[in-house]
């Protein structure tokens, strides 16, 4: 077993169990060997310490899909925030990142097997920092996003995310980069990554911003860093940097001590915000963490399950609403493949992470180039939309074309 679950779960994995003879925790994946030749002797085999800079830099994954359309590329582990409810900090361990050169050679070699979209993965990307240049080791830590605090120091020096999104949106115009999951903090006023993200044809627009509560009472007890209302600035200026950007997030329904009125907090700021994309769950209290140290899971079950469902149900509303806007827009599309429905229809992402999916049938090539043909895996269509759900969007197809042809039109 590997991962952080096996770091999390480890006593009673190797002990009270006996169902594994290798536990190997997140940062301990070069003892592997090792620890399988223990195992092979008939011994369980045990490493979960955690690491202060292991970050697997110099090994490079290898694809085992070939000609897959899009991949996932990790660029820190770890996390700082100590929310109170999360036990990363404790499984995977402190905030590191990978030298921004390492990531750079990891998303050419993807450019050149073909992949057309890389999403930059880490607990909490847009606090990155590579302190592997010395040059770059004086350098003044930035500020937060306005109304915002942490738990721990402002860290100065390193190569921060704006310069990495910046390298990485270089390589190829033909490639999309998204990347998850930041934190609301890490969005200072001068915006960097913002006008970024407005500036490149090639950087979605599209924002994952974890809110996890409306209730500013609540996400004081979850140890989140700002209120209700310094979240809600943070989404207009977001808004106005970036128009039409896709906004995403997480919520935790029926943490401890939300009363009823706290609930409702989280259902009106779904409806303000209207996002197009959500991630919803009820409150399951981990060991380790702080919430599990100083507070009281005492929301029972039944009210948890209630709650969850009125989150979903009014999410789904207004993600539908928000959909229903895009319908008779042009939307360009990435193919990932056939429908999972039918085998005569394509299915796809447009920029804001919406799935979309369209007839499978001849198209022209925008630029007039050969003859016409169907649009396969990596392929850009742009596609009209004619209907739109809470989670998809349907369309015609109108032409296949490129990234970059496609930003020039615009």
């Amino acid at each position: 077993l590997a991962g952080c679950m096996a770091e999390r779960l480890k006593e009673e994995i190797l002990h009270r169990e006996k169902l594994v003879d290798v536990v190997a925790g997140p940062d301990a994946y070069r003892d592997l060997p090792r620890l399988l030749a223990v195992a092979e002797s008939g011994q369980q085999a045990a490493n979960v310490l955690l690491s202060l800079d292991e970050t697997y830099a110099d090994i490079l994954p290898v694809q085992t899909s070939a000609g897959g359309t899009t991949a996932f590329v990790s660029i820190m582990r770890g996390c700082d925030n100590m929310c109170s409810y999360c036990i990363v900090p404790f499984t995977r361990g402190r905030e590191r990142s990978r030298p921004i050169a390492s990531i750079l050679q990891e998303v050419r070699m993807l450019s050149d097997q073909g992949v057309k979209e890389v999403t930059l993965l880490g607990q909490n990307v847009n606090s990155f920092r590579d302190l592997s240049e010395v040059q770059f080791q004086s350098v003044a830590a930035p500020g937060l996003s306005r109304g915002f605090s942490t738990v721990y120091k402002a860290k100065s020096g390193g190569l921060r995310f704006s310069h990495l999104l910046d390298q990485v949106s270089r390589i190829d115009p033909e490639m999309r980069i998204r990347f998850t999951s930041p934190h609301p903090k890490d969005f200072p006023d001068e915006a960097s990554v913002l006008q970024l993200i407005q500036e490149r044809h090639n950087i979605c627009k599209q924002l994952h911003l974890p809110a996890q509560s409306g209730s500013t009472r609540v996400l004081e007890a979850m140890r989140r860093g700002y209120t209700r209302e310094a979240y809600l600035e943070l989404v207009h200026h977001v808004r106005d940097s970036i128009p039409g950007v896709s906004l995403s997030s997480d919520f935790i329904a029926g943490f401890c001590g939300e009363t009823e009125e706290d609930h409702l907090q989280t259902v009106s700021l779904l409806r303000e915000v209207r996002y197009n994309v959500g991630f919803l769950f009820a409150y399951s209290m981990r060991q380790k963490t702080r919430a599990h140290h100083r507070l009281q899971d005492d929301v029972p079950a039944d009210v948890k399950k209630r709650r969850l469902e009125q989150l979903i149900a009014t999410f789904r509303e207004e993600a539908a609403r928000a959909n229903a806007a895009l319908v008779g827009q042009a939307q360009l599309v990435l193919v990932e493949g056939p429908s999972k429905r039918s085998a005569s229809e394509l299915c796809g992402r447009n920029d804001g992470n919406i799935k979309v999916i369209f007839p499978d049938a001849e198209l022209e090539d925008a630029a007039g180039h050969g003859a016409p043909g169907r649009a396969q895996p990596g392929d850009y269509v742009v596609v009209k939309v004619t209907s739109a759900s809470s989670q998809t969007l349907r369309g015609v197809p109108l032409y296949r074309t490129t990234l970059s042809r496609a930003a020039a039109s615009h």
